[in-house]
């Protein structure tokens, strides 16, 4: 916990001399409760339901189904009778939560209770059982119940055997949040991204959770190099994207890195960037860009002495 907290500290400290006035509307992690659930099937085997907060993924083996998230507390009930059909009632053994966000981690306590082994990055389950404020939504997040905490935990990355097929996974490290992590079921050629992947909006730069521009940059470039033209890759919501989808979005976020990295180092500040935002020819696929160039701005605050030149 030692670097999470100089990291924090770095960035409340870094961040603090930014204007805010032009930060638009606290956004939540939450859809509309009334959303239709939908599948898609990716193989025999494998299916994506859609509109229960986040994408979730669904493995059904010969006795028992692995989740890829969970979507929202709220859309839990209906979840779980998309998967009974599914699946024909097989009990639900294995969830994988790509990171901490409650629209992709709501199920957890259900589906722990009922049996589930429940598999995250460590810092996933430190930010989930953790008391902290996220200031660019203006929102105080109380630990979550013992029971919805993951109950298996990783650093780096490993694999399981879930019937025949095998299930590759590994951590993405500063990204979307701290604890970003990728779930590949490689027999498939299907890539399960989270929220790193994003789909008809900029990335959400979480950096109160560890997330930053220069760490996403990184993370699509490693997602780039286990896929090929192939792969079916799932963002973290939106329809099923392609490798050279997920290559759009890195030379993007390669740009702006080095863009606003640029404007740092000529003393532009927040106003200034967002009365003339540095997006305008991604802007026609990503939409508006205030939310992201506000965080990735903030982030980048929190790397200025590995950035050099800045300070």
């Amino acid at each position: 916990m030692t670097d999470r907290r100089v990291f924090l500290k770095t960035v409340v400290g870094g961040a603090a001399g930014l204007s805010l006035s032009g930060l638009v509307p606290p956004v939540a992690f939450a859809r509309d409760k009334s959303t239709p659930i939908t599948t898609t099937s990716l193989s025999d085997n494998l299916t994506l339901i859609s509109g229960a907060g986040s994408n979730v993924v669904a493995l059904t083996g010969p006795e028992r189904v692995l989740l890829v998230d969970g979507g929202e507390a709220e859309r839990t009930g209906d979840l779980l009778r998309v998967v009974n059909k599914l699946s024909g009632k097989r009990p639900i053994h294995t969830v994988f939560n790509t990171h901490w966000h409650w629209d992709h981690t709501g199920s957890n306590e259900r589906l722990s209770k009922a049996g589930a082994k429940i598999i995250a990055h460590e810092y996933t389950k430190l930010w989930l059982g953790a008391d902290f404020y996220v200031d660019w939504q203006d929102r105080q997040y109380k630990p979550r119940p013992a029971a919805a905490l993951p109950t298996q935990t990783f650093y780096k990355n490993g694999e399981l055997m879930f019937g025949d097929e095998k299930v590759e996974y590994g951590h993405l490290f500063q990204a979307h949040t701290d604890g970003d992590i990728y779930v590949f079921f490689r027999n498939q050629n299907v890539l399960v991204a989270g929220d790193v992947v994003s789909v008809g909006s900029y990335p959400v730069l979480d950096y109160s959770t560890g997330g930053w521009l220069g760490g996403i940059v990184e993370a699509t470039k490693r997602l780039a190099g286990i896929t090929d033209d192939s792969t079916k890759i799932i963002p973290g919501k939106g329809p099923v994207q392609t490798r050279a989808d997920l290559l759009a979005e890195a030379e993007m976020l390669a740009t702006m890195k080095d863009r606003l990295i640029g404007l740092m180092k000529k003393g532009i500040g927040t106003d200034d960037l967002l009365g003339n935002p540095p997006t305008k020819e991604f802007d026609a696929k990503w939409g508006d860009p205030s939310l992201f160039l506000t965080n990735a701005f903030r982030g980048l605050w929190g790397h200025v002495r590995e950035l050099g030149g800045i300070v």
